[in-house]
């Protein structure tokens, strides 16, 4: 929070506007930014999961000129609604709390929907496959950053108290930030998922938020997370746990999960559809607005 809502701006030379409020209403948001004149917006991508359901044309939102994400990954299909909406392309950025920005989409750079960008020179980052050498352009690897020839300063000096953990994540030269991500031909990074989100299926590794973002495609989903559920034929299968939309709250159940069911097929490849789907009010998140999938696993592994 330091350096991404306080030092970095000032450094700058930028006012920051801080609002303080005790529930997220995406309606008061829109109306700060009208009434204070707010230039650029930083946010977790579930808060532009909702602001894009609002009503936009209630709101002047004239001053707003750049916004960016940070938290989680960008699902495609909220990059292209705001972008209709406000004419805003919104930039993504890949951090931890162990690091500064990693990756980036820059300004002076054009952005490609649901890409995280590219490293930010301040770091070595590479992409290593379990064997250890690094992925080429459309192989999945672990993010990591390489320290033999310095540790860079946006990086972490260790885990308080915690020697082991740090050995964990930090040994022979190289930073294990525990993210796997792929890369395209232009150097643009693509998130797949956490290493233990990772789902393994019939031997196929299915990213959760390659499934998460073909949800998003329908306006029935307002948020989702997916998640491996244990089965004893295929190791693990895909599980959704979806936020509806208002209209679709009082559908008939069973249908819409086929239905939902066909539109990721559809969308994506087939073998990744959610065999299992369960709607529920909302998604566990952190107090930053990520969502904790970690929760949704355990929670089905005590029913289990």
């Amino acid at each position: 929070a330091v350096w991404g809502k306080l030092y970095g701006q000032w450094i700058a030379g930028a006012t920051v506007f801080v609002y303080d409020h005790e529930k997220f209403h995406p309606a008061d948001i829109l109306q700060m930014i009208q009434n204070y004149h707010i230039t650029s917006l930083c946010a977790p991508p579930t808060v532009f999961r909702f602001l894009i359901r609002e009503d936009l044309t209630h709101y002047d939102l004239s001053s707003l000129q750049y916004c960016t994400i940070a938290g989680e990954a960008l699902n495609p299909a909220v990059y292209e609604t705001f972008r209709k909406l406000t004419g805003i392309k919104l930039m993504e950025g890949f951090g931890q709390t162990e690091t500064t920005l990693t990756i980036a989409t820059f300004p002076w750079m054009e952005p490609k929907p649901g890409s995280m960008g590219v490293p930010n020179p301040e770091y070595v980052v590479d992409l290593l496959k379990t064997d250890g050498t690094s992925a080429a352009p459309g192989e999945q690897g672990q993010i990591v950053i390489r320290t033999s020839q310095g540790k860079p300063l946006g990086l972490f000096k260790e885990y308080y108290r915690n020697p082991d953990l740090t050995r964990e994540v930090w040994h022979d030269g190289i930073y294990y930030t525990g993210d796997v991500a792929w890369k395209d031909e232009d150097g643009y990074f693509w998130f797949v998922g956490r290493v233990d989100d990772v789902i393994k299926s019939s031997g196929y590794r299915i990213g959760p938020f390659e499934v998460e973002s073909a949800l998003m495609t329908h306006p029935a989903v307002v948020e989702c997370a997916i998640t491996g559920v244990p089965d004893e034929i295929r190791g693990q299968i895909v599980k959704a746990t979806i936020v509806l939309a208002k209209d679709y709250k009082d559908v008939d159940k069973e249908h819409l999960v086929k239905t939902l069911q066909n539109h990721v097929k559809q969308v994506t490849a087939p073998y990744k559809y959610p065999r299992v789907i369960e709607f529920v009010d909302e998604l566990p998140k952190t107090i930053s607005g990520k969502i904790r999938r970690v929760e949704i696993r355990n929670k089905d592994n005590q029913k289990s």
